[in-house]
């Protein structure tokens, strides 16, 4: 993968027997680790969460979760201004959404019993030396709009 945010879509396949989600083209080959991450309540933010070289792949197994992605211009103090990627991902439309190293992410569930699973290009330890954190409101996407 590249520097640019990628969405990597997949599909359902549902016949007699039941449903088969799949991401056929997402490729394990840099992952050394993942983790399954839920909420106890819809509407729960988990933001903002960046590296600098450390690459995620992220899929919504169960639920639907709105994610943002930012590409971060200053690690010590970021522009607040900075132009933020939404996606809504949902298990009824199975994708996983590639970020790459240097940026920021976060995500709020939209549904009771959301699941996510992230997966990363470093291990536990290379992970720990390269995590910056920010409030989860810096950049405040987390509204639904209706219509």
């Amino acid at each position: 993968m590249n520097n640019n945010l990628a969405l990597i879509k997949g599909g359902i396949h549902v016949d007699g027997r039941g449903e088969v989600s799949f991401v056929n083209d997402f490729n394990f080959d840099k992952i050394k680790r993942f983790y399954v991450v839920s909420n106890h309540i819809s509407g729960f933010i988990r933001a903002w969460h960046g590296h600098k070289l450390e690459s995620k792949y992220v899929s919504v197994v169960s639920g639907a979760a709105l994610i943002g992605a930012v590409r971060i211009d200053n690690w010590t103090n970021p522009s607040p201004d900075l132009e933020v990627s939404t996606f809504i991902l949902s298990d009824k439309n199975p994708s996983i959404l590639y970020i790459p190293p240097g940026y920021a992410n976060g995500f709020m569930s939209l549904c009771q019993n959301t699941k996510l699973i992230f997966y990363s290009t470093s291990t536990i330890h290379e992970s720990l030396n390269d995590d910056y954190r920010f409030p989860s409101r810096y950049w405040d996407i987390w509204n639904i709009e209706e219509k």
